[in-house]
Order: C-alpha cells, then structure tokens, then sequence
C-alpha cells in the first residue's frame, strides 16, 4: 500500500510538473544568495529558472554570464516574458505587469512590443495565455495563476473564512517585531492552525501545488519530530513573529495577490530595472533542458551553482540522475566553485556519500567540499521565506 501511495504521489507531482506553470515567483531568497556568491565580472552562474525573479536579481550584481536552466519550458516563457518587458516597456507599465499582477491591455502590449522578443516555443505558450496577464478586475492578479496560484488563492479564502485574513494584512504595517508578535500570538494562530489545516496541508493533491514531491515530504519527515504541517506552522510563526515583514516580498504576494513598489524583488524597482534595461538582460542565457545535460554541453567552466531544493526528490527518486548531475557538475566547475542548495529537511545526508571521477580517481563529493556551515546557519536564520529546513554553502577546490 505504501509503495501503492508514493507511486500515485509521484504520478500526480509529474503530471502538475509537467502540465502547467507551477511557480509564478521565485521561493529562494535572492538578497542571501547574492550576498554569499559575492559576484564578480567574471562569474559565470548556472541556475534553476523557477520563475526567473533571481536570475534577473543576480543579474544586478554585473557577472559575466547568468545561466537559467529549467526542464518545464512554462518556467523559462516565463523569464522570457520579463525580459522582452523589461527591454520594450516603461517602467510604469512593466510594473503594472509584474507588481500588481497584470495590465488590462496586456493582449495589445503582447501582439505589439513583447511578441517579436520571444522564441518559437514562448511564442506558443503565452500566443494561448494572453488572459494570465489581463486582470479584468482589480481584484484579479498574474499571482492567482500557476499551481502556486491556486495555493495562494485557497490561502486567502480560508485566511477570509477563518476570520483573520484582514489581520494577517495588518502584519505588514506593523511598526515592530513586538507588534508583529502582538498581532500573530493574540488573533491569528490559533483560528488559522485548525485540524482541517494540519490534514489538507498532508494531502498530495496541496504539496503537489506548491511543488513538493512524496519524497522530499518523506524526506522531510524522516528528519524531523513533526509532519509537514507542523513544520509549516513553525516556518510561518518564524516568518512573522521573528523577521520583519516590511521588506518581505514573498509573504506579502500571496497575502495582497500582488507588490507594492516599497516591498517587491529588485528586478522590479525603478533603478535596477533601468540597469536592467541598460543592457545587464543582455547577460541572461536561457535554457530548456535538464540540468545535467546542459552542464554536460557546456563549453566553459562555471564559478557559481545555485540547485535550489531539487536534490530533495533526485535522492530517492532517481539517485542515479543525481550521481550523474554532480559529475557533470564536478567535471564543468572552476577552481574553487562555490554551490548553494537548499533542503526541505533539517540535514541532508545524502550528498556527501556520492561517487564521482575527478583527476583519474574515484572520490566521495563530501571529500571534495569545503562547507561553509556557520556562514550558511546565519543566512538561514535571516532568510524571509523561512520555508526549507537547511541551507548549504559549499566550495569546490582545485
């Protein structure tokens, strides 16, 4: 029956990857991976697209080349998308796309200056979803599409049903952590962690929405005293009674369905996007494909690995994908390559045992990394999206 289980998680997972546009904004937060790859002008980054917010944030920072690899082709229409907004629009009218979620004359915007700027296959996906960019009503938002979206939505309606979601609002006001506190721990927790909460948040029809797949759930678990639920419960009580809420941009998304100029990702204030648009876009490669074979076509080396949580599910489900992506890894990284990634569970033990070749001799990737533990539990603690259980920093020496 287990088997049974994780086999039907796992066919629902691949169908909601593989089918639609699952994130319609990055969940990593770009402000510490930036601050970590301490990017130079002759970095060469590889990432995960996502929703292309950090490869553009990244992009700020002047590197040599920023690398966006992503095997669901929505993901990188996505980023595509941005970029030809970014490159023919104002800043008013891209911030009206992108911040508030959507212009009413997005289809005369698209057919006119966004089009031309898109490859075939970009072309195809948003030719058929100029609607996901329209917002009829005030109320309608880009945020509430994707299967993100649609957790965003159910968020909302039961933060609306439980009677809190105008105080949940109210936290991103708040004056001071004390007040964030205040407001949390008197009129939210208790009426948002009901029961019903803590069982639909365990069902593999919700983790599929928000991109988690049984075995990183079963990873999760298997390093924790708690189910998912809880852990939620922690990440969301962190979120808002020990971070401050005013600049934090991810939460408040999917409370208010859209940005607000003072609380939005960098790409998306006015003078990182005139830089952007200056010409830093120009620095942005895209590219359908998984992540191995990219790095396996790849001619030149790279200096930075960002793989997000992906190894996660890799690790059970395809261990032997996950042998075969930190060859091609270890095989294209310079001398000294730092790699971040990050984990649904407390501690991964499933990186450091993996066998790979280098210099002619079979060696473990624990025995090839130089972690940089201290430096990535204080980013960790600061983190805004407070969602993974662990961040990893580490170097890849010569």
């Amino acid at each position: 029956m287990k088997t049974l289980t994780r086999w039907t998680s796992n066919r629902l997972f691949s169908y909601v990857h593989g089918n639609y546009l699952v994130y319609n904004t990055c969940w990593e937060d770009p402000r510490l991976d930036r601050e970590v790859m301490n990017l130079t002008p002759d970095s060469r980054v590889v990432l995960i697209t996502s929703a292309g917010c950090n490869a553009l944030d990244y992009a700020l920072d002047c590197p040599h080349a920023v690398h966006a690899v992503d095997l669901n082709f929505r993901q990188n229409a996505l980023l595509e998308l941005k970029i030809a907004g970014i490159r023919r629009l104002p800043f008013e009218v891209f911030f009206s796309l992108f911040g508030d979620g959507g212009h009413p004359s997005f289809p005369q915007l698209y057919r006119s200056q966004l089009r031309q700027d898109l490859s075939e296959g970009a072309r195809r996906y948003w030719d058929t979803r100029q609607h996901y960019l329209e917002r009829p009503t005030p109320e309608s938002s880009f945020y509430h599409r994707g299967t993100t979206g649609v957790f965003g939505r159910v968020m909302v309606k039961y933060l609306q049903m439980a009677g809190v979601h105008r105080d949940a609002l109210e936290l991103f006001s708040a004056a001071s952590l004390e007040e964030q506190r205040r407001i949390y721990q008197s009129t939210i927790r208790e009426k948002l962690w009901r029961p019903a909460v803590k069982r639909a948040l365990r069902t593999d029809v919700m983790l599929s929405l928000l991109g988690v797949p049984a075995e990183q759930k079963a990873h999760l678990e298997r390093n924790s005293s708690g189910t998912v639920a809880d852990l939620m419960e922690d990440c969301i009580e962190s979120v808002f009674t020990r971070l401050p809420t005013h600049d934090n941009y991810f939460w408040r998304l999917y409370l208010f369905g859209r940005y607000s100029p003072e609380c939005c990702p960098g790409y998306l204030r006015r003078q990182n996007f005139e830089r952007l648009k200056a010409g830093l876009t120009e620095r942005i490669h895209i590219h359908t494909d998984n992540l191995t074979d990219f790095l396996r076509k790849s001619r030149e080396p790279f200096s930075h690995f960002v793989l997000l949580d992906h190894m996660d599910w890799l690790s059970h489900a395809r261990p032997d994908l996950l042998q075969a992506e930190w060859q091609a890894l270890v095989d294209c990284a310079r001398p000294n390559a730092r790699i971040l990634w990050r984990s649904a569970g407390f501690q991964v033990d499933f990186v450091d045992p993996i066998r790979v070749q280098r210099s002619g001799q079979t060696r473990a990737v624990g025995d090839l990394l130089e972690y940089r533990t201290e430096l990535a539990k204080d980013c960790h603690r600061r983190d805004r999206v407070h969602t993974y259980g662990s961040f990893y920093i580490a170097d890849l020496p010569a």
